[in-house]
Protein backbone atom coordinates (compact mmCIF):
# COMPACT_ATOMS: atom_id res chain seq x y z
CA UNK A 1 0.00 0.00 0.00
CA UNK A 2 1.32 3.43 -0.93
CA UNK A 3 1.55 6.25 1.57
CA UNK A 4 0.98 9.75 0.18
CA UNK A 5 2.44 12.66 2.14
CA UNK A 6 1.79 16.33 1.44
CA UNK A 7 5.04 18.23 1.95
CA UNK A 8 4.62 21.32 -0.20
CA UNK A 9 3.22 23.98 2.14
CA UNK A 10 5.02 27.13 3.20
CA UNK A 11 4.54 26.85 6.96
CA UNK A 12 4.30 30.61 7.54
CA UNK A 13 3.69 30.28 11.30
CA UNK A 14 7.13 28.67 11.57
CA UNK A 15 8.79 31.39 9.54
CA UNK A 16 11.85 31.40 11.79
CA UNK A 17 12.58 27.89 10.47
CA UNK A 18 10.85 27.81 7.08
CA UNK A 19 12.54 30.81 5.48
CA UNK A 20 15.35 28.46 4.44
CA UNK A 21 13.66 25.05 4.43
CA UNK A 22 10.20 23.55 3.89
CA UNK A 23 8.14 22.77 6.97
CA UNK A 24 8.57 18.96 6.77
CA UNK A 25 12.34 19.51 7.03
CA UNK A 26 12.10 21.28 10.39
CA UNK A 27 13.97 19.02 12.79
CA UNK A 28 12.76 17.20 15.85
CA UNK A 29 15.90 16.05 17.57
CA UNK A 30 18.43 15.82 14.78
CA UNK A 31 16.06 14.53 12.08
CA UNK A 32 13.33 16.27 10.03
CA UNK A 33 9.76 15.65 11.15
CA UNK A 34 9.22 14.05 7.72
CA UNK A 35 11.75 11.36 8.68
CA UNK A 36 9.81 10.67 11.89
CA UNK A 37 6.61 10.20 9.85
CA UNK A 38 8.31 7.87 7.36
CA UNK A 39 9.80 5.83 10.19
CA UNK A 40 6.42 5.48 11.86
CA UNK A 41 4.70 4.12 8.76
CA UNK A 42 7.66 1.86 8.02
CA UNK A 43 7.35 0.25 11.46
CA UNK A 44 3.94 -0.99 10.34
CA UNK A 45 5.41 -2.37 7.12
CA UNK A 46 4.33 0.52 4.87
CA UNK A 47 7.47 1.49 2.98
CA UNK A 48 6.25 2.75 -0.40
CA UNK A 49 5.95 6.54 -0.22
CA UNK A 50 4.77 9.21 -2.66
CA UNK A 51 5.64 12.70 -1.45
CA UNK A 52 4.06 15.84 -2.92
CA UNK A 53 6.64 18.62 -3.10
CA UNK A 54 6.08 22.35 -3.52
CA UNK A 55 7.73 25.12 -1.52
CA UNK A 56 11.50 24.53 -1.48
CA UNK A 57 10.98 20.98 -2.71
CA UNK A 58 14.59 20.83 -3.84
CA UNK A 59 15.60 20.88 -0.16
CA UNK A 60 13.75 17.61 0.44
CA UNK A 61 15.26 16.03 -2.68
CA UNK A 62 18.77 17.01 -1.57
CA UNK A 63 18.21 15.74 1.96
CA UNK A 64 16.97 12.36 0.69
CA UNK A 65 20.04 11.91 -1.52
CA UNK A 66 22.43 12.98 1.23
CA UNK A 67 20.71 10.76 3.77
CA UNK A 68 21.27 7.72 1.56
CA UNK A 69 24.88 8.65 0.90
CA UNK A 70 25.81 9.48 4.49
CA UNK A 71 24.23 6.32 5.91
CA UNK A 72 25.55 3.88 3.30
CA UNK A 73 28.83 2.18 2.60
CA UNK A 74 30.24 4.00 -0.39
CA UNK A 75 32.59 3.03 -3.21
CA UNK A 76 34.11 5.75 -5.36
CA UNK A 77 36.11 5.11 -8.52
CA UNK A 78 38.39 8.09 -8.41
CA UNK A 79 39.31 7.93 -12.09
CA UNK A 80 35.73 8.28 -13.31
CA UNK A 81 33.93 9.75 -10.32
CA UNK A 82 31.51 6.82 -10.33
CA UNK A 83 29.83 6.38 -6.93
CA UNK A 84 28.04 3.24 -5.77
CA UNK A 85 26.28 2.66 -2.46
CA UNK A 86 26.16 -0.68 -0.73
CA UNK A 87 24.68 -1.65 2.62
CA UNK A 88 24.96 0.54 5.65
CA UNK A 89 22.13 1.86 7.79
CA UNK A 90 19.72 2.81 5.02
CA UNK A 91 16.00 1.88 5.24
CA UNK A 92 14.50 -0.22 2.46
CA UNK A 93 11.95 2.41 1.45
CA UNK A 94 10.84 3.44 -2.01
CA UNK A 95 10.22 7.19 -2.16
CA UNK A 96 8.75 9.02 -5.15
CA UNK A 97 9.35 12.77 -4.84
CA UNK A 98 6.82 14.55 -7.05
CA UNK A 99 6.86 18.27 -7.86
CA UNK A 100 3.24 19.44 -7.49
CA UNK A 101 3.76 23.20 -7.84
CA UNK A 102 4.43 25.93 -5.32
CA UNK A 103 0.94 27.46 -5.44
CA UNK A 104 -1.07 24.25 -5.65
CA UNK A 105 -3.60 23.70 -2.85
CA UNK A 106 -3.90 20.48 -0.86
CA UNK A 107 -6.55 18.89 -3.08
CA UNK A 108 -4.57 19.71 -6.20
CA UNK A 109 -1.46 18.13 -4.73
CA UNK A 110 -3.37 14.93 -3.97
CA UNK A 111 -4.81 14.78 -7.49
CA UNK A 112 -1.35 15.27 -9.01
CA UNK A 113 -0.18 12.13 -7.17
CA UNK A 114 -2.82 9.94 -8.86
CA UNK A 115 -0.49 8.54 -11.59
CA UNK A 116 1.96 7.32 -8.93
CA UNK A 117 -0.70 5.88 -6.65
CA UNK A 118 -2.73 4.06 -9.29
CA UNK A 119 -6.05 2.32 -8.84
CA UNK A 120 -5.60 1.08 -5.30
CA UNK A 121 -6.40 1.93 -1.70
CA UNK A 122 -3.83 4.31 -0.24
CA UNK A 123 -3.04 6.22 2.93
CA UNK A 124 -2.55 9.97 3.13
CA UNK A 125 -1.17 12.31 5.76
CA UNK A 126 0.45 15.71 6.13
CA UNK A 127 4.20 16.18 6.47
CA UNK A 128 3.99 18.05 9.76
CA UNK A 129 2.27 15.86 12.34
CA UNK A 130 2.94 12.75 14.42
CA UNK A 131 0.73 10.43 16.45
CA UNK A 132 0.63 6.99 18.04
CA UNK A 133 -2.24 5.73 15.88
CA UNK A 134 -2.50 1.98 15.38
CA UNK A 135 -2.32 1.96 11.58
CA UNK A 136 -3.46 -1.67 11.37
CA UNK A 137 -6.65 -0.85 13.28
CA UNK A 138 -7.17 2.26 11.16
CA UNK A 139 -6.92 0.21 7.97
CA UNK A 140 -9.16 -2.51 9.39
CA UNK A 141 -11.79 0.10 10.26
CA UNK A 142 -11.64 1.53 6.74
CA UNK A 143 -12.10 -1.85 5.13
CA UNK A 144 -14.96 -2.71 7.47
CA UNK A 145 -17.29 0.11 6.38
CA UNK A 146 -16.78 0.01 2.62
CA UNK A 147 -16.87 3.79 2.10
CA UNK A 148 -14.46 5.82 -0.01
CA UNK A 149 -12.70 7.76 2.73
CA UNK A 150 -11.66 7.50 6.35
CA UNK A 151 -10.12 10.33 8.33
CA UNK A 152 -8.67 10.12 11.80
CA UNK A 153 -10.60 12.23 14.31
CA UNK A 154 -8.54 13.49 17.23
CA UNK A 155 -8.92 15.69 20.27
CA UNK A 156 -7.24 19.06 19.66
CA UNK A 157 -4.20 19.68 21.86
CA UNK A 158 -4.77 22.22 24.61
CA UNK A 159 -2.60 25.31 24.13
CA UNK A 160 -3.03 26.75 27.61
CA UNK A 161 -3.13 25.50 31.17
CA UNK A 162 -6.51 24.07 32.16
CA UNK A 163 -8.11 25.66 35.23
CA UNK A 164 -10.77 24.37 37.58
CA UNK A 165 -12.14 27.30 39.58
CA UNK A 166 -14.18 27.70 42.73
CA UNK A 167 -15.19 31.37 42.61
CA UNK A 168 -11.78 33.00 42.21
CA UNK A 169 -9.77 30.20 43.78
CA UNK A 170 -7.89 27.83 41.49
CA UNK A 171 -8.61 24.32 42.77
CA UNK A 172 -6.84 22.53 39.91
CA UNK A 173 -4.23 23.56 37.38
CA UNK A 174 -3.01 21.15 34.74
CA UNK A 175 -1.28 21.28 31.38
CA UNK A 176 -3.66 18.79 29.80
CA UNK A 177 -2.25 17.35 26.59
CA UNK A 178 -5.60 17.41 24.79
CA UNK A 179 -9.00 18.95 25.37
CA UNK A 180 -11.79 16.85 26.79
CA UNK A 181 -14.39 17.88 24.24
CA UNK A 182 -14.60 18.24 20.50
CA UNK A 183 -13.05 16.41 17.56
CA UNK A 184 -10.93 17.74 14.71
CA UNK A 185 -9.51 16.28 11.53
CA UNK A 186 -6.13 14.79 12.43
CA UNK A 187 -5.45 13.64 8.84
CA UNK A 188 -4.00 10.08 8.72
CA UNK A 189 -6.48 9.15 6.00
CA UNK A 190 -7.23 5.87 4.27
CA UNK A 191 -8.68 6.50 0.82
CA UNK A 192 -10.00 4.71 -2.23
CA UNK A 193 -8.79 5.93 -5.65
CA UNK A 194 -12.29 7.18 -6.50
CA UNK A 195 -11.61 10.21 -4.28
CA UNK A 196 -9.51 11.72 -7.08
CA UNK A 197 -12.78 12.33 -8.94
CA UNK A 198 -13.89 14.68 -6.16
CA UNK A 199 -10.93 17.01 -6.77
CA UNK A 200 -11.36 19.53 -9.57
CA UNK A 201 -7.80 20.75 -9.94
CA UNK A 202 -4.85 22.67 -8.51
CA UNK A 203 -7.07 25.31 -6.92
CA UNK A 204 -9.06 22.79 -4.86
CA UNK A 205 -8.53 22.62 -1.13
CA UNK A 206 -8.95 19.03 0.08
CA UNK A 207 -10.55 20.15 3.34
CA UNK A 208 -13.29 22.08 1.50
CA UNK A 209 -15.29 20.73 -1.47
CA UNK A 210 -13.88 17.19 -1.64
CA UNK A 211 -14.33 16.30 2.03
CA UNK A 212 -17.58 18.24 2.29
CA UNK A 213 -19.01 16.38 -0.71
CA UNK A 214 -17.79 13.00 0.51
CA UNK A 215 -19.46 13.72 3.86
CA UNK A 216 -22.75 14.82 2.29
CA UNK A 217 -22.82 11.63 0.20
CA UNK A 218 -22.17 9.43 3.23
CA UNK A 219 -18.76 8.38 1.92
CA UNK A 220 -16.61 9.84 4.71
CA UNK A 221 -16.07 7.97 7.98
CA UNK A 222 -14.11 8.92 11.11
CA UNK A 223 -11.76 6.69 13.04
CA UNK A 224 -11.67 8.07 16.58
CA UNK A 225 -8.19 8.30 18.07
CA UNK A 226 -8.12 9.31 21.73
CA UNK A 227 -4.39 8.97 22.41
CA UNK A 228 -1.43 11.11 21.32
CA UNK A 229 -1.59 13.38 18.27
CA UNK A 230 0.34 16.57 17.64
CA UNK A 231 0.83 18.77 14.60
CA UNK A 232 3.73 21.20 14.29
CA UNK A 233 2.14 24.52 13.37
CA UNK A 234 4.13 26.84 15.62
CA UNK A 235 7.47 27.08 17.42
CA UNK A 236 5.62 26.16 20.60
CA UNK A 237 4.54 22.89 18.95
CA UNK A 238 8.09 22.24 17.76
CA UNK A 239 9.49 22.78 21.26
CA UNK A 240 6.89 20.42 22.73
CA UNK A 241 7.79 17.67 20.24
CA UNK A 242 11.50 18.20 20.81
CA UNK A 243 11.04 17.96 24.57
CA UNK A 244 9.19 14.66 24.19
CA UNK A 245 11.88 13.34 21.86
CA UNK A 246 14.86 14.48 23.92
CA UNK A 247 13.45 13.04 27.16
CA UNK A 248 12.70 9.66 25.57
CA UNK A 249 8.96 10.15 25.97
CA UNK A 250 7.94 10.52 22.31
CA UNK A 251 4.77 8.41 21.90
CA UNK A 252 5.35 8.02 18.15
CA UNK A 253 8.81 6.50 18.57
CA UNK A 254 8.07 2.79 18.14
CA UNK A 255 11.40 1.85 16.53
Amino acid sequence: MKIAILAGGVGSRLSEETEVKPKPMVEIGDRPILWHILMYYACYGFKDFVIALGYKGEYIKSWMKEYCALNSNMRIKMGTGEVSLNGGDVPDWTVDLIDTGTGTLTGGRIKRLAPWIGNETFMLTWGDGVADIDLYKLLQFHRSHGKLATLTAVRPPARFGHLELDNNRVIEFSEKPQTAEGWINGAFFVLEPEVFQYIEGDGTQWEKEPLETLASEGQLMAYNHTSFWQCMDTLRDKRLLEKLWNTGEAPWKIW
